[in-house]
């Protein structure tokens, strides 16, 4: 079976790249050894979002007599996983229709690359066949990381996908780092009644964002009960008993915490072991694939994209990759008009869905100051936010930075009411150079969250009307 393009995995990646090629008229074929959609649809981004949703539907039940409204109910833990696994379900269902549409040959298997231009696949029953391709695009994505303290036994030592679909829910927990996963796990089981405590190995939580974020959610989530340790590391975990004993290292000696369940978020590794890279001398580094800025790794035809290449790991930035990285071989084919423009991977945003959520782009206050900047830097608290009074929802804070010359916008940091969905409006105004004057001189609706972006540059310029 000989195809243009071969794709090694069906992510957020690997069905981006398959759909493109297909709109740009090559003949293309996608390998996938479990599921379409890959661990965003299946065991990722949507179904976690869906059990955060449910989350925040109990939490206001909890409180709904601040909203006026006699209410009462408890969660049924089975039926939240539930309704989680039929969203994930209904997505993966989604991206077969696409493959259907777009003429996309689906063969399901392991994909290992015997020689350039051929893959051999593996089948469920152990019988293989060859696939051929001129092009193949590796998108094997990623796994959540073990550390060797913890290893993961998937039921007192768990990692994102046991804790999607646990039986029962525990009624303590211990979850290790609060990069996304982490804090959104601990905001879903602490607020259906689990006892949380999150321990973070770097100073603060969420140790990517800007310090004042992590301030923030840390004293959010203390405020829900959720217990934080910083500058700890666990050691040890002891499973011989009815739940755990993790035995943890701090700036104070040892601390043993027990629970039914520790959940291990420490980041992800990608998966590239097993699939022909050594055999066909494909160069690593640091764990992921070699790619020059169009995902071609040091092999011309074998290309890598996603989790598995060196951007950052995250969903949205391995569906970018895989529609440049096929428009790059388009343009090479003569099947695309030019060459496409390299991503940026410093106006990526990102985004936790935690409550509150948190969304990012751009440059940090620290990192501002660090590349030498002389900053403008504007905060404005939700408190202040007449959308979010009326959501009830007033805690978090928009905070901008700006270049103090030239007004250049060097970024955002929301935490937040729904900041998620409005992050895109830094991302695109940094894309088009765009400085404070224009953001001024657009009207923002009102009320709305996003408008609090337009009062955090007021602030930072000397013009706040709301403060």
């Amino acid at each position: 079976m000989a195809y243009d393009v071969v794709v090694l995995g069906s992510g957020p990646g690997g069905y981006v790249a398959a759909i493109r090629a297909s709109q740009l008229g090559f003949k293309v074929a996608i390998i996938e050894k479990e599921s379409l959609g890959g661990i965003c649809l299946n065991w990722g981004c949507i179904p976690t979002k869906a059990l955060l949703k449910s989350a925040q539907v109990f939490e206001y039940i909890k409180h709904a007599k601040e909203y006026g409204i006699e209410a009462s109910g408890q969660p049924q833990f089975e039926s939240v996983v539930k309704r989680s696994r039929g969203v994930a379900d209904k997505m993966s269902k989604g991206v077969q229709f696409l493959m259907k549409k777009n003429k996309i040959d689906v063969i399901m298997g392991f994909g290992k690359i015997k020689t350039k231009g051929q893959i051999e696949v593996t089948k469920a029953d152990g019988t293989k066949e060859v696939v051929e391709g001129k092009h193949i695009i590796i998108a094997t994505g990623a796994r959540a990381r073990q550390l060797p303290a913890m290893p993961i036994d998937g039921k007192k030592i768990i990692g994102y996908r046991e804790a999607m679909v646990m039986p029962q829910q525990p009624k303590s927990m211990i979850v290790v780092g609060s990069g996304a996963i982490g804090v959104e796990f601990a905001y879903f089981y602490n607020s259906m009644g689990t006892k949380v405590t999150i321990v973070e190995f770097m100073p603060r939580i969420v140790p990517v964002e800007d310090e004042d974020i992590s301030k923030e959610l840390e004293k959010t989530y203390k405020k829900y009960g959720i217990d934080i340790m910083t500058n700890a590391e666990v050691t040890a975990v002891d499973t011989s008993g009815t739940g755990v004993k993790a035995t943890v290292k701090t700036a104070n000696g040892n601390v043993t915490l027990e629970a039914d369940v520790l959940l291990s978020a420490a980041g992800v590794v990608a998966n590239i072991e097993g699939i022909g890279l050594e055999e066909n001398g494909i160069k690593t580094e640091k764990g992921r694939l070699v790619v020059d800025k169009y995902y071609q790794t040091n092999i011309p035809g074998i290309y890598a994209i996603g989790d598995c290449a060196p951007g950052q790991a995250l969903a949205h930035v391995a569906s970018k990759e895989a529609i440049i990285c096929v428009e790059a071989i388009g343009y090479n084919e003569k099947k695309y008009h030019h060459a496409p423009e390299a991503l940026d991977y410093g106006n990526v945003p990102g985004c936790t869905y935690c409550v509150p959520e948190i969304a990012s782009v751009g440059f940090t206050e620290k990192q501002a100051k660090e590349a030498g900047y002389e900053i403008k830097v504007g905060k404005f608290p939700l408190s202040a936010s007449g959308k979010a009074s009326a959501a009830g929802h007033t805690e978090g804070f928009v905070k901008v930075i700006f270049d103090a010359k030239y007004g250049e916008w060097l970024g955002t940091h929301m935490i937040g009411y729904n900041v998620t969905e409005i992050i895109a409006q830094t991302v695109t105004a940094r894309k088009l150079e765009t400085t404070y004057h224009e953001v001024l001189n657009s009207i923002h609706p009102h009320p709305t969250i996003s408008e609090s972006v337009k009062d955090a540059i007021e602030v930072a310029y000397g013009e706040a009307i709301h403060l």
